[in-house]
């Protein structure tokens, strides 16, 4: 039972499956009545009531009419300068050293003299002393004070526009005016009168014509607007790149001497070399021969002084000495102060080279060794200090070229996002820069490829098959892209390639020939016919041009193609094949083949009210192109079964076979004389034969005026008709005009 009931189900889907198939390969036939409206004047008759004036017995009053007309010029003259130019704004770092010197010269003499004497003679004693100074003091100073400023610009710059614009408008105004005062009386002693301003109407007659039948194929296709989105999808990308944030995210750990110079490439950037050590071979060294040695067994001590260069440290100090003694002994003593170095040598020479680990160790700046020597009579003893850039020099060189990248970088971002929005502004312009009839050729060009993708995609190229493809961009000076590879100078192609060129011509050819392009009818579906993830975009695109717009947002959009006549089975037979036909167009077993034949044989026939052409005319009349023409009559008619000859003004371009209406359109029915005739016969100048009249038609019928007659254009059945009203700028005056006629 499960089997069966599975192969039920599977058969059933297969069904479906067919006819689904079957009906997805019928394209959507339909029928199209071609119509058109004329409008032809019919005369002037009186409008709405636009005042009153009421007049007691006896009473005179004046009505003032005033008419004026303004004109108004104006010319506006605007010139616009624009002047580009760069702002630049400097970034300084600025490191000062300071150095000062005092300098103090003092010369001091002092001479002093002192003596005394004393003595006696018998009981006299006396004493003497005498004294002499002299002092000379001479003092000179300097102060010298210095500062030296390392200083370093980086500049940025940004370009500036700067715009001036001058307006010079002129604007004229003149008026005319025009017064003219009437005197309004009542000559009655009793009654009152009542004067009525009426605005007059020109009075059209409309004509409502079907004049053909023609094939179509009814479509609906999706995104009308998918090409013209790119512009706008364009846009929406460029506006998320301004819309971006800078940022610089490279740690300071990323650069080290073997990657600042890819990082500078990569960023654009001018970059500082990092410190370097000391040249190979060139570092520090101290010391040498040493003297002042003795025969002694006395300790002597030695200093050697030297200076770091700033931003560098010791990483390593080596030693190398060379001792000796040549008086009978027998050790040696070699100390180096702070270096842990302690080292007797047990015989009279001794020499040293080695490192001393740890000894200065990252020292900078003003340094000092002490070494010991004792029971040496002869020595050399020298240093080889070796230095590195300290981590701070380190850190303050990538600092320099983390900043030197930074701001490269940050320039590079604005330089792009202002590229960025002149690429906006571009494609603004491009898409708001166009007239209107420009816009309406391209979306019509876009529902016509639509069409032909999804009537003949699945079937043949479309547009230009990979073997004309080939042909066009294989030529000498082909350029693809800007489409110039067939100017007509080219000698390359074969008669084969010709051939082929020439089949695709012929296939452009009856393509735009066999459908009225340049009347399609579409109608545009909103924009949740569309793919739903694209929803919020399709629907926030804005263009000044509500048509255009409404274009651009349609989800989809339902097409009526519409068939030349005498195309209708050729169309058909391309539809099914993919190709044009032959001459003639071969029978197909089809449905649709019979249904167009059928199309056109009735559109071919005579409509209803229309004889056939007269047979021994031998100009045949274009019935098409039956312009309409209008003319009065001014004589009574009456109703006749028989051709009836009616006297006009001017018979002039009226056509035997087109239709005559007679009389006006009044909206009374009981006295609605109006009726359309075909014409028989154009005798003169000044006359026309209708083949019958059904009512009485005279001029009492149009306040005494002679009646029109008028000839409706282009072939095709009256199926409705009316009158359409404008206004006019006269006006109309009635006395005591009856309430109840007043419109």
């Amino acid at each position: 039972m499960a089997v069966g009931a599975a192969t039920n189900l599977y058969n059933t889907a297969l069904n479906a499956a067919g006819v689904l198939a079957q009906n997805g390969a019928l394209p959507p036939i339909g029928l199209l009545n071609l119509e058109q409206l004329e409008m032809t004047p019919a005369g002037v008759q009186r409008g709405g009531l636009l005042a009153t004036v009421p007049l007691a017995p006896q009473e005179r009053t004046s009505v003032v009419q005033q008419e004026w007309s303004v004109t108004e010029q104006e010319f506006t003259s605007i010139v616009t300068d624009s002047l580009e130019n760069y702002s630049q704004t400097g970034v300084t770092e600025n490191t000062q050293l300071t150095q000062a010197t005092s300098s103090q010269v003092s010369h001091s003499n002092q001479f002093n003299v002192n003596a005394s004497a004393s003595g006696g003679i018998g009981f006299v004693t006396g004493s003497v002393s005498a004294s002499f100074g002299s002092q000379d003091q001479n003092s000179q100073s300097a102060n010298d004070s210095r500062t030296h400023a390392l200083q370093t610009t980086k500049q940025a710059s940004t370009r500036v526009t700067q715009s001036h614009k001058t307006s010079f408008s002129i604007s004229t105004t003149t008026g005319e005016s025009e017064s003219s005062t009437r005197v309004l009386f009542n000559p009655s002693d009793t009654a009152a009168m009542r004067v009525d301003y009426f605005s007059l109407m020109r009075q059209w007659y409309v004509a409502l014509y079907r004049y053909g039948l023609r094939l179509t194929y009814d479509v609906t296709v999706p995104e009308p607007g998918a090409a013209m989105r790119e512009t706008y999808a364009q846009i929406a990308n460029l506006q998320n790149l301004v819309a971006e944030t800078f940022s610089f995210t490279l740690p300071y750990s990323a650069i080290t001497p073997t990657t600042y110079q890819q990082l500078a490439v990569q960023n654009a950037a001018q970059v500082p070399d990092p410190p370097q050590n000391p040249p190979q071979g060139s570092p520090i060294v101290v010391g040498g021969p040493v003297s002042g040695l003795g025969e002694d067994d006395s300790w002597h001590f030695y200093q050697l002084t030297f200076n770091v260069p700033d931003g560098t440290w010791i990483t390593n100090v080596h030693v190398d000495a060379l001792m000796g003694t040549a008086h009978g002994k027998s050790q040696l003593h070699f100390i180096i102060i702070g270096a842990g170095y302690d080292e007797w040598f047990n015989s009279p020479a001794g020499s040293v080279s080695q490192d001393l680990p740890g000894f200065l160790f990252n020292f900078s700046g003003s340094q000092l060794i002490t070494y010991f020597l004792q029971f040496c009579d002869t020595a050399t003893v020298q240093f080889t200090i070796t230095l590195a850039p300290t981590d701070d020099a380190i850190a303050q060189w990538q600092s320099s070229v983390w900043n030197a990248l930074y701001n490269a970088s940050q320039t590079a971002f604005y330089t792009t996002q202002q590229s960025y929005q002149a690429q906006i502004q571009a494609l603004q312009n491009q898409i708001t820069n166009v007239d209107t009839l420009t816009l309406r050729r391209e979306e019509h060009d876009e529902i016509m490829k639509c069409v032909l993708r999804w009537i003949l995609g699945d079937q043949v190229d479309v547009f230009m098959p990979d073997s004309v493809v080939s042909l066009f961009t294989g030529e000498t000076g082909a350029d693809p892209q800007h489409g110039v590879d067939f100017t007509g100078s080219q000698t390359d192609l074969t008669v084969a390639g010709w051939t082929l060129v020439d089949q695709y011509e012929e296939f452009v050819n009856f393509v735009n020939q066999a459908i009225d392009w340049d009347n399609l009818i579409y109608f545009l579906y909103s924009y949740f016919w569309d793919v739903p993830t694209s929803w919020d975009f399709i629907r926030q695109i804005q263009h000044p041009d509500s048509t255009r717009q409404a274009f651009l947002r349609a989800g989809s959009a339902r097409v009526v193609v519409t068939v030349q006549p005498g195309w209708e089975a050729a169309w058909t037979y391309f539809v099914l094949t993919g190709t044009p036909p032959p001459t003639p167009v071969p029978a197909l077993d089809h449905p649709y083949m019979t249904i167009a034949q059928q199309i056109a044989d009735y559109d071919s026939t005579n409509y209803p009210g229309l004889p056939a052409p007269d047979p021994t005319n031998t100009t045949p009349v274009d019935y098409d192109n039956i312009p309409p023409v209008g003319t009065t009559c001014d004589e009574d008619l009456t109703a006749s079964t028989a051709p009836v000859t009616i006297t006009v003004a001017d018979s002039t371009g009226f056509v035997v076979g087109a239709t005559a209406i007679i009389d006006v359109f009044v909206a009374d029915p009981t006295t609605n004389v109006q009726e359309a005739q075909t014409i028989t016969a154009v005798p003169d100048g000044t006359s026309i034969t209708v083949q019958a009249l059904s009512y009485d038609h005279s001029p009492a019928n149009n306040n005494n005026d002679p009646f029109p007659v008028v000839q409706a254009g282009s072939k095709g059945t009256l199926i409705g008709e009316w009158f359409e009203y404008t206004p006019t700028s006269g006006t109309d005056i009635a006395i005591n005009s009856v309430l109840s006629t007043v419109s």
